[in-house]
């Protein structure tokens, strides 16, 4: 099978990586392995949807994949969601992507920017419609997400976008990633480990090793299972 592994940094899959055999690197964002019968690419494309956009448009048009996984870290707005769990993004959509009136969010849709033939969107949301169906990945909390260029950190920014879009993580790449396997029609999966809540910044409770150390884990058991 060949696989196109996602990840916006080395420190969220630097460990997942030494269980893989390296073949070698094309470019200075894709490097190519073997993991059992499977062919896995490792594109690392940097933070951001900006990043992620130009090298998975780029990967994908210059080869064809069976599947294509994004794995990384998130923070949590729901309680439920504990700090190093694994989870499955099935839903996710560019929370900042509108106008502000005052203090009114006007989404594409208030204002009639988005386009009928995108069909990928439902008022602005992302569903995943074309999963990977694997027995550990079915094991893990089905959550929303959204994605956004600049983390929530405020009280009254983290209370408006609840209001708004009801999400339970959020992370910086992740719908750029399941638009491009969606509209491509590859069978795709966005899994993230829970490193810190999402609250006013405070590092102290935050855990990325142990998010690390669970996203790790739970890759390896899908991607055995594959």
């Amino acid at each position: 099978m060949n696989i196109l592994l996602v990840s916006a940094t080395y420190l969220e899959i630097e460990p997942l990586l030494t269980h893989f055999k390296f073949i070698k690197q094309s470019n200075q964002k894709l490097r190519h392995y073997e993991f059992g019968n499977h062919y896995i690419d490792v594109l690392i494309p940097g933070v951001g949807m900006t990043f992620t956009a130009y090298w998975l448009g780029k990967t994908l048009t210059s080869k064809m994949y069976d599947i294509a996984i994004n794995v990384g870290l998130a923070g949590t707005f729901d309680d439920v969601v504990k700090i190093g769990e694994v989870v499955n993004v099935i839903s996710d959509r560019i929370s900042e992507l509108g106008a502000e009136d005052g203090e009114k969010f006007l989404s594409l849709i208030d204002m009639d920017l988005l386009e009928d033939e995108d069909f990928e969107l439902q008022n602005g949301e992302m569903t995943n419609t074309i999963p990977i169906e694997n027995k550990y990945s079915e094991t893990l909390k089905k959550v929303k997400g959204i994605t956004v260029n600049t983390t929530h950190g405020d009280e009254t920014s983290i209370e408006k976008v609840k209001n708004l879009f009801h999400p339970q993580v959020e992370s910086m790449e992740g719908a750029a990633f399941l638009y491009a396997c969606l509209l491509e029609g590859i069978s795709c999966l966005q899994i993230r480990a829970i490193s810190n809540k999402i609250e006013k910044r405070n590092k102290d409770n935050w855990d990325i090793k142990l998010a690390v150390k669970n996203l790790t884990e739970k890759s390896l058991e899908i991607l055995k299972t594959l």
